[in-house]
Protein backbone atom coordinates (compact mmCIF):
# COMPACT_ATOMS: atom_id res chain seq x y z
CA UNK A 1 0.00 0.00 0.00
CA UNK A 2 2.92 2.43 0.73
CA UNK A 3 4.14 1.86 -2.54
CA UNK A 4 1.22 2.94 -4.60
CA UNK A 5 0.47 5.38 -1.74
CA UNK A 6 3.12 7.71 -3.34
CA UNK A 7 1.81 6.53 -6.97
CA UNK A 8 -1.67 8.18 -5.83
CA UNK A 9 -0.31 11.07 -4.19
CA UNK A 10 1.40 12.49 -7.00
CA UNK A 11 -1.76 12.19 -9.32
CA UNK A 12 -4.03 13.51 -6.73
CA UNK A 13 -2.13 16.65 -6.15
CA UNK A 14 -2.48 17.60 -9.59
CA UNK A 15 -6.07 17.07 -9.79
CA UNK A 16 -6.37 19.01 -6.58
CA UNK A 17 -4.44 22.08 -8.11
CA UNK A 18 -6.51 21.89 -11.12
CA UNK A 19 -9.83 21.95 -9.03
CA UNK A 20 -8.47 24.76 -6.32
CA UNK A 21 -7.59 26.97 -9.43
CA UNK A 22 -11.13 26.82 -10.31
CA UNK A 23 -13.08 27.22 -7.17
CA UNK A 24 -14.89 30.33 -7.24
CA UNK A 25 -13.34 31.54 -4.01
CA UNK A 26 -9.93 30.98 -5.20
CA UNK A 27 -9.03 34.06 -3.43
CA UNK A 28 -9.79 32.54 0.18
CA UNK A 29 -7.73 29.63 -1.17
CA UNK A 30 -4.82 31.46 -1.90
CA UNK A 31 -5.09 33.24 1.25
CA UNK A 32 -5.14 29.78 3.46
CA UNK A 33 -2.35 28.70 1.28
CA UNK A 34 -0.20 31.31 1.88
CA UNK A 35 -0.60 31.19 5.47
CA UNK A 36 0.27 27.71 5.61
CA UNK A 37 2.57 28.04 3.50
CA UNK A 38 4.28 30.56 6.20
CA UNK A 39 3.27 28.31 8.74
CA UNK A 40 6.73 27.06 11.16
CA UNK A 41 6.83 23.21 10.07
CA UNK A 42 8.82 23.21 13.47
CA UNK A 43 6.16 23.41 15.14
CA UNK A 44 4.74 19.52 14.16
CA UNK A 45 6.22 16.60 16.08
CA UNK A 46 6.07 13.06 15.16
CA UNK A 47 3.94 11.93 17.69
CA UNK A 48 4.89 8.37 17.64
CA UNK A 49 8.74 9.09 17.29
CA UNK A 50 8.03 11.32 20.78
CA UNK A 51 6.21 8.47 22.63
CA UNK A 52 9.14 6.21 21.82
CA UNK A 53 11.30 8.66 23.45
CA UNK A 54 9.47 9.64 26.43
CA UNK A 55 9.12 5.92 27.04
CA UNK A 56 12.77 5.61 27.54
CA UNK A 57 11.80 7.98 30.41
CA UNK A 58 13.30 11.18 28.41
CA UNK A 59 11.30 14.15 29.49
CA UNK A 60 8.63 15.08 27.02
CA UNK A 61 9.87 19.19 26.91
CA UNK A 62 14.11 17.71 25.78
CA UNK A 63 12.21 14.98 23.83
CA UNK A 64 10.77 17.37 21.63
CA UNK A 65 13.71 19.95 21.29
CA UNK A 66 15.96 16.63 20.49
CA UNK A 67 13.39 15.74 17.91
CA UNK A 68 13.05 18.87 16.21
CA UNK A 69 17.14 19.70 15.78
CA UNK A 70 17.14 16.42 14.26
CA UNK A 71 14.88 15.71 11.87
CA UNK A 72 12.18 13.80 13.65
CA UNK A 73 14.85 11.17 13.59
CA UNK A 74 14.36 8.80 16.70
CA UNK A 75 17.83 7.43 16.95
CA UNK A 76 19.71 10.74 16.13
CA UNK A 77 17.22 12.76 19.08
CA UNK A 78 17.85 9.36 21.49
CA UNK A 79 21.77 10.17 20.56
CA UNK A 80 21.34 13.82 21.38
CA UNK A 81 19.53 13.70 24.10
CA UNK A 82 22.56 11.11 25.69
CA UNK A 83 25.06 13.44 24.82
CA UNK A 84 23.78 16.37 26.14
CA UNK A 85 22.04 15.04 29.76
CA UNK A 86 24.37 16.55 31.64
CA UNK A 87 24.39 20.30 29.55
CA UNK A 88 23.00 22.75 31.77
CA UNK A 89 22.00 24.69 28.62
CA UNK A 90 19.70 21.55 27.40
CA UNK A 91 16.36 22.85 28.35
CA UNK A 92 16.63 26.36 27.13
CA UNK A 93 14.60 27.17 24.13
CA UNK A 94 15.89 26.95 20.36
CA UNK A 95 16.89 30.09 19.12
CA UNK A 96 14.17 30.88 16.08
CA UNK A 97 11.18 34.22 15.64
CA UNK A 98 9.92 36.09 18.39
CA UNK A 99 6.20 35.70 18.70
CA UNK A 100 5.96 39.23 17.32
CA UNK A 101 8.06 38.71 14.50
CA UNK A 102 6.13 35.65 13.51
CA UNK A 103 2.85 37.67 14.06
CA UNK A 104 4.20 40.01 11.38
CA UNK A 105 5.36 37.85 8.45
CA UNK A 106 2.00 36.47 8.92
CA UNK A 107 0.23 39.92 8.65
CA UNK A 108 2.50 40.56 5.65
CA UNK A 109 1.65 37.54 4.03
CA UNK A 110 -2.05 37.85 4.29
CA UNK A 111 -1.83 41.50 2.59
CA UNK A 112 0.24 39.84 -0.01
CA UNK A 113 -2.37 37.51 -0.21
CA UNK A 114 -4.93 39.34 -0.50
CA UNK A 115 -3.49 41.61 -3.19
CA UNK A 116 -3.23 39.02 -5.35
CA UNK A 117 -5.68 37.50 -7.55
CA UNK A 118 -8.69 39.52 -8.01
CA UNK A 119 -11.87 38.06 -7.86
CA UNK A 120 -11.97 38.28 -11.98
CA UNK A 121 -8.52 36.63 -12.66
CA UNK A 122 -8.03 34.13 -14.67
CA UNK A 123 -8.22 30.95 -15.20
CA UNK A 124 -5.32 30.49 -16.33
CA UNK A 125 -3.40 32.88 -13.90
CA UNK A 126 -5.19 31.52 -10.94
CA UNK A 127 -4.04 28.13 -11.72
CA UNK A 128 -0.53 29.22 -11.74
CA UNK A 129 -0.17 31.31 -8.80
CA UNK A 130 -1.14 28.30 -6.75
CA UNK A 131 1.08 26.40 -8.86
CA UNK A 132 4.01 28.64 -7.98
CA UNK A 133 2.60 28.85 -4.11
CA UNK A 134 2.60 24.39 -3.82
CA UNK A 135 6.33 24.75 -5.64
CA UNK A 136 7.57 26.76 -2.71
CA UNK A 137 5.70 24.60 -0.11
CA UNK A 138 7.55 21.39 -2.13
CA UNK A 139 11.16 23.39 -2.07
CA UNK A 140 10.58 24.38 1.82
CA UNK A 141 9.88 20.15 2.26
CA UNK A 142 12.87 18.68 -0.03
CA UNK A 143 14.26 15.85 1.05
CA UNK A 144 16.90 16.28 3.72
CA UNK A 145 19.56 12.97 3.86
CA UNK A 146 20.57 11.95 7.60
CA UNK A 147 24.15 13.23 7.12
CA UNK A 148 25.22 10.25 9.65
CA UNK A 149 23.75 7.35 7.65
CA UNK A 150 25.68 9.73 4.22
CA UNK A 151 28.76 8.89 6.36
CA UNK A 152 28.54 5.73 6.91
CA UNK A 153 27.32 4.58 3.13
CA UNK A 154 29.94 6.36 1.46
CA UNK A 155 32.44 4.80 3.52
CA UNK A 156 31.30 1.79 2.13
CA UNK A 157 32.56 2.80 -1.10
CA UNK A 158 29.11 4.22 -2.80
CA UNK A 159 29.47 7.67 -4.21
CA UNK A 160 27.92 10.68 -2.68
CA UNK A 161 24.71 11.04 -5.06
CA UNK A 162 23.94 7.21 -5.14
CA UNK A 163 23.82 7.13 -1.31
CA UNK A 164 21.28 10.36 -1.48
CA UNK A 165 19.54 8.44 -3.83
CA UNK A 166 19.02 5.36 -1.45
CA UNK A 167 18.40 7.58 1.53
CA UNK A 168 15.24 9.19 -0.35
CA UNK A 169 14.20 6.08 -1.67
CA UNK A 170 14.11 4.31 1.83
CA UNK A 171 12.96 6.88 3.49
CA UNK A 172 16.45 7.98 5.29
CA UNK A 173 16.31 4.05 6.87
CA UNK A 174 20.49 3.67 6.58
CA UNK A 175 20.21 -0.50 6.65
CA UNK A 176 17.23 -0.16 3.62
CA UNK A 177 19.33 2.05 2.14
CA UNK A 178 22.27 -0.25 2.04
CA UNK A 179 19.95 -3.34 1.14
CA UNK A 180 19.02 -0.99 -2.15
CA UNK A 181 22.40 -0.09 -3.24
CA UNK A 182 23.65 -3.73 -3.39
CA UNK A 183 20.36 -4.87 -4.65
CA UNK A 184 18.60 -4.05 -8.12
CA UNK A 185 17.96 -0.38 -6.91
CA UNK A 186 14.50 -0.73 -7.26
CA UNK A 187 12.02 0.97 -7.31
CA UNK A 188 14.30 3.84 -8.84
CA UNK A 189 14.72 7.79 -7.72
CA UNK A 190 12.79 8.42 -10.89
CA UNK A 191 9.86 6.17 -9.81
CA UNK A 192 9.01 8.34 -6.62
CA UNK A 193 7.55 11.10 -9.24
CA UNK A 194 5.42 8.44 -10.89
CA UNK A 195 1.87 8.94 -10.68
CA UNK A 196 -0.66 5.98 -10.88
CA UNK A 197 -2.54 5.60 -14.22
CA UNK A 198 -5.71 7.91 -14.11
CA UNK A 199 -7.57 5.45 -15.77
CA UNK A 200 -7.44 2.63 -13.53
CA UNK A 201 -10.47 1.47 -11.45
CA UNK A 202 -8.49 1.97 -8.86
CA UNK A 203 -7.75 5.49 -9.32
CA UNK A 204 -11.27 6.08 -10.89
CA UNK A 205 -12.81 4.69 -7.88
CA UNK A 206 -10.82 7.33 -5.20
CA UNK A 207 -11.95 10.33 -7.59
CA UNK A 208 -15.71 8.65 -7.13
CA UNK A 209 -15.43 8.68 -3.75
CA UNK A 210 -17.53 12.25 -2.17
CA UNK A 211 -15.43 12.47 0.92
CA UNK A 212 -12.01 12.58 -1.21
CA UNK A 213 -13.98 14.76 -3.69
CA UNK A 214 -14.74 17.20 -1.23
CA UNK A 215 -10.63 16.88 0.64
CA UNK A 216 -9.54 17.86 -2.66
CA UNK A 217 -11.09 21.20 -2.68
CA UNK A 218 -9.01 21.78 0.69
CA UNK A 219 -5.80 23.28 0.39
CA UNK A 220 -4.67 21.49 3.85
CA UNK A 221 -5.49 18.41 1.79
CA UNK A 222 -2.92 19.33 -0.81
CA UNK A 223 -0.51 20.69 1.82
CA UNK A 224 -0.45 17.04 3.16
CA UNK A 225 -0.18 14.99 0.13
CA UNK A 226 2.91 17.15 -1.20
CA UNK A 227 4.38 16.60 3.13
CA UNK A 228 3.90 12.95 2.37
CA UNK A 229 5.68 12.77 -0.51
CA UNK A 230 9.15 14.28 1.03
CA UNK A 231 8.36 12.72 4.66
CA UNK A 232 6.67 9.42 4.63
CA UNK A 233 7.35 9.01 7.95
CA UNK A 234 4.78 12.00 8.38
CA UNK A 235 1.83 9.44 7.27
CA UNK A 236 0.57 9.16 10.88
CA UNK A 237 0.21 12.51 11.88
CA UNK A 238 -1.60 13.47 8.79
CA UNK A 239 -3.92 10.19 9.12
CA UNK A 240 -4.69 11.03 12.35
CA UNK A 241 -5.87 15.09 11.56
CA UNK A 242 -9.58 15.73 11.40
CA UNK A 243 -9.59 17.66 8.06
CA UNK A 244 -7.34 15.14 6.14
CA UNK A 245 -7.56 11.66 8.20
CA UNK A 246 -11.10 10.88 6.22
CA UNK A 247 -9.60 11.37 3.04
CA UNK A 248 -6.48 9.18 3.74
CA UNK A 249 -9.20 6.76 5.19
CA UNK A 250 -10.92 6.54 2.10
CA UNK A 251 -8.03 6.10 -0.10
CA UNK A 252 -7.10 3.06 2.17
CA UNK A 253 -10.21 1.55 2.10
CA UNK A 254 -10.75 1.58 -1.53
CA UNK A 255 -7.51 0.16 -2.10
CA UNK A 256 -7.74 -2.38 0.45
CA UNK A 257 -11.47 -3.07 -1.36
CA UNK A 258 -10.04 -3.06 -4.67
CA UNK A 259 -6.99 -5.01 -3.74
CA UNK A 260 -8.67 -8.20 -2.32
CA UNK A 261 -10.78 -8.69 -5.41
Amino acid sequence: FQTELRKILVSLIEVAQKLLALNPDAVELFKKANAMLDEDEEDRVDEIALRQLTEMGFPESRAVKALRLNHMSVTQAMEWLIEHADDPAVDAPLPGQTRSEATAEAAASSAEATAGPSAGVAGDEARDELTEIFKKIRRKREFRPDPRAVIALMEMGFDEKEVVDALRVNNNQQNAACEWLLGDRKPSPEDLDKGIDTNSPLFQAILENPVVQLGLTNPKTLLAFEDMLENPLNSTQWMNDPETGPVMLQISRIFQTLNRT
